[in-house]
């Protein structure tokens, strides 16, 4: 059934949002897949606050100006679908490309990270990344390990010199 005006700028409105709100944003094509694929796909992307979402290419070009998805404008082109991160686009690539491996129908075709267009292989390379919490904890260890290699290379100036002290008094004795 075919959209009305109004429901047609309401869409628009949406994804506007939607664009605006997201971190990444990756466009996909899945002709082939089941409409049970697709829902499994959408239960996966919803678990890492991400969002597939299908709609006529120019109301996505539409929706798409004035957000920093704008360099993905001439990429709307044929059947595709956007999928959006929120929060995290590692989880979202990690996703997106273990379905893809598993469902031959899922082609991943382009996406952008913080206004950087990115092929394919940019979004499988991004899959490929520690997630942001590895990455945290990762940065915390090199952080921590710097001032306690100080203090452990400082107290060893004391500790010699009282190794130093006793070696002197049992000399001595």
């Amino acid at each position: 059934m075919p959209l009305n005006r109004s429901q047609k700028e309401a869409l628009v409105e949406q994804l506007h949002d939607k664009f605006s709100r997201s971190v990444s944003v990756t466009l996909v094509e899945f002709p082939g897949l089941s409409v049970n694929d697709v829902t499994e796909f959408r239960a996966k992307l919803r678990d890492v606050q991400g969002e597939l979402k299908v709609s006529k290419n120019t109301l996505f070009r539409i929706a798409i100006k004035g957000t920093e998805a704008e360099p993905l404008l001439e990429s709307f082109q044929g059947p595709n679908a956007a999928v959006f991160a929120y929060e995290d686009p590692v989880q979202v690539a990690k996703v997106i490309m273990d379905f893809a491996k598993d469902h031959e129908a899922l082609k991943v075709r382009n996406g952008i990270l913080n206004g950087k267009l990115m092929d394919a292989a940019g979004i499988e390379a991004l899959s490929k990344l520690p997630s942001r919490e590895v990455l945290i904890a990762q940065m915390l260890s090199v952080l921590v390990a710097t001032p306690t290699n100080l203090v452990q290379v400082l107290s060893g100036i004391p500790r010699k010199f009282l190794y130093a002290l006793r070696a002197i008094e049992e000399q001595k004795q």
